[in-house]
């Protein structure tokens, strides 16, 4: 029997189909947004420089009011806050918190000091959480921190320093146990997440 040949334009017309299928449009904001959210997080798990870090706005920047402006800074940045509280430390937090330095001339006045009024505590991420921070904070006292800096900007005490930040991932971790529960911190995706980094290639930049 002859065979059947097949009608002019069917391998076009079949391609088609297939190009539509496989290239179909995401017709909704939810679709991009979904889709978005799925491959930000999966490029941030797993990338060990994305640390978590505590910050405590101290004593005189709640009393000064600055402490929303320092917030506001850190979010500016591109920092995602995970925990927020106002709280009293307490004398038996504050000695666990800054045991390492009960040797030091200073410490009776740090505890005194930590403790002597309400206090901000947050944990943040973002990449270098902690180096960041840390650089934005400013040298120790306001009176030598740099201009641009948090403390160079809002401190001029040799005593009072507005913030702690955490020195290391080691600190870090330690610091966020002793002011958070584990499910006190929050999960969540960010709608700005791919404009603070660049997720184009193997991590975001």
């Amino acid at each position: 029997m002859p065979r059947r040949r097949r009608p002019r334009g069917a391998h076009r017309s079949l391609s088609r189909v297939r190009l539509t299928t496989i290239s179909r449009p995401l017709h909704c904001s939810h679709d991009y947004q979904d889709v978005t959210t799925r491959s930000i997080h999966s490029k941030q798990e797993g990338q060990s420089t994305v640390e978590n870090t505590l910050i405590i706005l101290k004593p005189d920047a709640l009393q000064r009011g600055v402490a929303g402006r320092i917030i506001t800074r850190f979010e500016e940045k591109g920092f995602q806050i995970l925990a927020l509280k106002a709280m009293q430390i307490s004398r038996e937090l504050a000695e666990r918190h800054y045991g390492v330095h009960k040797s030091k001339p200073f410490y009776p006045r740090l505890l005194q000091y930590i403790t002597s009024s309400p206090v901000v505590v947050l944990v943040l991420r973002a990449n270098n959480a902690i180096a960041v921070a840390r650089k934005m904070m400013g040298a120790t006292f306001g009176s030598n921190a740099e201009p641009g800096t948090i403390r160079g900007d809002f401190g001029l005490s040799n005593s009072f320093n507005l913030i702690h930040g955490s020195d290391s991932p080691e600190a870090a971790a330690f610091e966020i146990g002793l002011y958070f529960k584990p499910d006190e911190l929050l999960e969540y995706p960010r709608a700005v997440e791919k404009w603070v980094y660049d997720y184009s290639g193997d991590k975001p930049e």
